[in-house]
């Protein structure tokens, strides 16, 4: 399993992710982080061509799998923008409370293992009035689809990361104490409906913690 989750699906997942239909959500969303910015699960750098450059301070990322950081190494070097690469400490992020202003994640908060505390990090590092801006596939609202996404998941995980196909993001999100601003969501098309509603958001921090 260390071959394949290392050397095989780092490109099955930037194939999949990288999509067209998928990129005109994250072309949507990512122009709009603003001054120091934390992407939470670069993955391959897909999301690196959408950032607003002029629009940014700093930019920190965080990728544990060692097969999608090399992966990402490849847009790193095409366009010349090095993020600052932060290491998980466990289950914390090592920076300082209130110091973001914007978390970027997409495609990510299927994968983390404990997701609620993982998005209580993201609050905690927020400051006041910072935003979360998340793109991500998850629970169906339709019965008959969220059957077989949560008959798949077990078997899912085991092949696509550790990937979740039945979480509730956005009640996940403001269950971690985020506002939810603003909200899209509907199936990708031309993608198989057990795999395909997405998420696409932003939520806040609010003015006092």
């Amino acid at each position: 399993m260390g071959l394949y989750h290392e050397h095989i699906l780092p490109h099955v997942i930037d194939c999949v992710c990288g999509m067209g239909r998928i990129q005109h959500h994250r072309a949507l969303l990512v122009p709009r982080a603003q001054g120091t910015v934390l992407e939470v699960g670069l993955g391959s750098g897909l999301n690196l061509p959408h950032y607003a450059l002029d629009r940014i301070q700093r930019l920190m990322a965080i990728e544990p799998s060692a097969g999608m950081r090399r992966k990402a190494q490849q847009r790193i070097h095409a366009l010349g923008l090095t993020p600052e690469w932060i290491e998980l400490e466990g289950d914390l992020i090592p920076l300082p409370g209130n110091s973001v202003d914007t978390i970027v994640i997409t495609y990510t908060l299927c994968t983390i293992p404990d997701v609620s505390k993982a998005l209580s990090e993201m609050h905690r590092l927020l400051k006041p009035g910072g935003q979360l801006l998340f793109s991500e596939h998850g629970k169906s609202p339709d019965g008959d689809v969220f059957y077989w996404q949560e008959k798949l998941t077990p078997l899912w995980r085991c092949f696509a990361g550790g990937c979740h196909l039945n979480r509730d993001i956005p009640t996940l999100i403001s269950d971690a104490g985020f506002q939810l601003r603003e909200l899209d969501q509907g199936y990708i098309p031309q993608s198989p409906r057990f795999a395909g509603f997405n998420y696409r958001g932003i939520a806040s921090v609010p003015a006092e913690k």
